[in-house]
């Protein structure tokens, strides 16, 4: 598998849902068809962007240019940066804010922002007057490949992650990749660890690619631009065949049901981001599948070393030097959204490219497990 070379035509991708379907268009410098491309979607619409501190200190002045040049009327909100935005109170002041701007059902709002923007923002339209529309403006690589598209909105709990939310479809997704040069090294090694996933998932040809080509991707080569349209194009075929994770769309979350306990054991924290979170996850599940014979030992330690040589935590001990408790963890992985019936369901692997759903995990074969990787074993 082989990059194309860079063209000046977005790649244009999919997401086939019926009346409901929308483009994600992917492409440097994107940001500034924002205007047009809305108001071809909704003429006389106006927009409310949803943004934090830091992605409106950057982008902010370029989204309200591109909107107010199509002649669309532009208000906007601004939260703290940080998962902790991802709270009840924060969604209430979005929430407010869009009411006190008169923002009304034919409006729309625009997330400007990563993860935690399009979650958050994507929850408030789903709520606001009964339903908003929305477009996704992802900033951040985790957000490009991931958590814009497919429609999951919403916040955390204090019980864990993302428990509070609704399937919301935005009807437009632009991601300029533009807009990734100037994400901090770091936020960019969480983000590639869901461009990894989707080789780990489903696809051993690209995670093959991946391996000799993620350094071309971190340097902003056209590898870039391919590794997300790839990234989008398999989660929209699979979103497009359970929007609701009935069934196969559980494959997304390889790596997230130990890396949600994570998160939340680390408070929902900089000391532990998402992407940090599911490439330990990946790796967990890796390493378990392994364990009970499920995959080869060979396939589980390449998938890690790959993970790892791109900079990515692998341990639970890289991003913790304290003593974590398993039963703690193992309360936390019982919050996940795929329980069913006080069951644990789990994404492992027959090795790389061939993740299945396991039902029925035995609990105390997970907490053996996390008793000895949290021993050093």
């Amino acid at each position: 598998m082989t990059a194309p070379l860079r063209s000046n035509d977005p790649i244009v991708v999919d997401v086939a849902l019926g009346n409901r379907a929308y483009d994600i268009v992917i492409g440097r410098g994107v940001l500034s068809q924002l205007g047009a491309r809305m108001a071809a979607l909704r003429p006389g619409a106006r927009a409310a962007i949803v943004t934090d501190e830091n992605v409106g200190a950057a982008h902010l002045a370029a989204a309200r240019g591109a909107l107010e040049s199509a002649g669309i009327g532009v208000t906007h909100v601004t939260v703290p940066p940080g998962e902790a935005s991802k709270s009840v109170p924060v969604f209430g002041e979005v929430c407010e804010a869009l009411i006190a701007a008169r923002i009304e059902r034919n409006d729309l709002v625009v997330a400007l922002g990563g993860g935690v923007i399009g979650d958050l923002a994507g929850f408030a339209a789903s709520a606001v007057r009964r339903g908003l529309d929305f477009i996704q403006v992802p900033t951040s690589l985790l957000a490009q490949v991931d958590s814009s598209v497919g429609g999951k909105t919403g916040i955390n709990s204090k019980q864990g992650k993302n428990l509070i939310g609704a399937f919301h479809q935005p009807i437009l997704v632009l991601a300029d990749t533009a807009l990734l040069d100037t994400l901090p090294e770091r936020q960019f090694r969480a983000g590639y660890a869901e461009v990894a996933k989707y080789g780990l998932l489903g696809d051993a040809d690209f995670f093959a690619w991946l391996e000799t080509s993620w350094k071309d991707i971190f340097a902003g080569s056209p590898a870039r631009e391919h590794a997300i349209a790839v990234s989008c194009r398999t989660k929209a075929m699979i979103v497009s065949r359970d929007e609701r994770e009935n069934g196969e769309r559980a494959l997304l979350n390889l790596g997230h049901t130990f890396g949600h306990a994570l998160e939340a054991a680390a408070g929902f924290s900089d000391r532990l981001l998402h992407g940090e979170a599911v490439s330990i996850g990946m790796a967990l599940a890796f390493q378990y599948s392994a364990s009970k014979g499920l995959a080869p030992q060979a396939e589980a330690e390449r998938a890690v070393a790959h993970l790892s040589a791109a900079g990515l935590p692998v341990r639970i001990s890289d991003f913790s030097n304290e003593k974590l408790d398993a039963d703690r963890l193992m309360d936390l992985i019982a919050q996940d959204k795929k329980v069913k019936r006080g069951t644990l369901t789990f994404i492992l692997v027959r090795g790389i490219g061939k993740s299945f759903i396991a039902a029925n995990v035995d609990p105390a074969g997970i907490r053996e497990f996390l008793s000895g990787k949290l021993a050093g074993l």
